[in-house]
């Protein structure tokens, strides 16, 4: 008589992790590679004095190889942990069409000029799960993002360069449509808007089921924003074709 107690409580606990554990699968793992195309780029350093010029004509357009890493967990059905680390390089020749003053020094025009513009991105999300219904699953969140950016020119023996190191705050929304039992639509914003500048990180991605806990992911990414103040003027927009695999256990 005294075990069927602990027998009972035993069924009860196999059965509630039967029922949550392989679906929940609370650890996720995404590796992202693709392309970038650079759309605008225009730099003035300092932001009031400098000269104000488009970057990407000396660093081109692209397709510049990008990648990123997320890692997440779930604590809860429906609250969610992300971290991401994004990094983004652009480096190339070209010439300048007048001269420029940049971070300090003057670059003449006509003259090769090596530039490179980095935008590394660290970011920790929370977001809760505010809707889960049969096709479409909506999430919100917060995002704290740490940016580590650098621009640099380079011509002959004179270099100039301008870094810069911060903290943004962004909100975070997601939205999944299951579109068929192996098809999944995604959207993921992470984004902020001020006077002094904005960050955008927008994806769209169509998501296929390889077995359960895998799949494979093939879509868009659009990055955009800057800042205007006295130090820099800096506002970037860059197109991205992407392509993940995620692994959910």
């Amino acid at each position: 008589m005294g075990r069927t107690p602990l027998r009972i409580a035993l069924l009860l606990a196999l059965g509630a992790c039967a029922a949550d554990g392989p679906a929940r699968r609370p650890f996720a793992v995404e590796l992202e590679g693709g392309a970038a195309w650079s759309m605008r780029n225009d730099v003035a350093v300092p932001g009031d004095t400098g000269t104000r010029f488009a970057l990407d004509e000396l660093t081109g357009s692209g397709p510049s190889p990008v990648g990123r890493l997320y890692a997440s967990w779930m604590p809860s059905a429906r609250q969610e942990l992300r971290a991401l680390v994004a990094p983004l390089r652009v480096s190339g020749e070209g010439q300048l069409d007048q001269p420029v003053d940049f971070a300090g020094q003057t670059f003449a025009a006509g003259v090769p000029t090596d530039a490179t513009y980095r935008f590394d991105s660290y970011r920790l999300t929370w977001r809760y799960l505010v809707h889960d219904g049969a096709r479409w699953d909506w999430r919100l969140g917060l995002t704290a993002k740490l940016r580590d950016a650098e621009i640099e020119l380079a011509q002959g023996g004179l270099v100039a360069r301008k870094t810069d190191t911060g903290f943004v705050p962004l909100l975070h929304v997601a939205a999944d449509w299951q579109v068929a039992p192996d098809w999944r639509l995604a959207l993921d914003v992470d984004g902020a808007a001020a006077p002094q500048g904005r960050a955008i990180d927008a994806s769209l991605k169509g998501w296929w089921t390889l077995r359960e806990g895998l799949e494979l992911g093939l879509g868009y990414r659009a990055l955009e924003g800057g800042a205007d103040n006295d130090e820099v003027y800096t506002f970037a927009w860059f197109q991205q074709a992407v392509l993940s695999l995620r692994l959910a256990f």
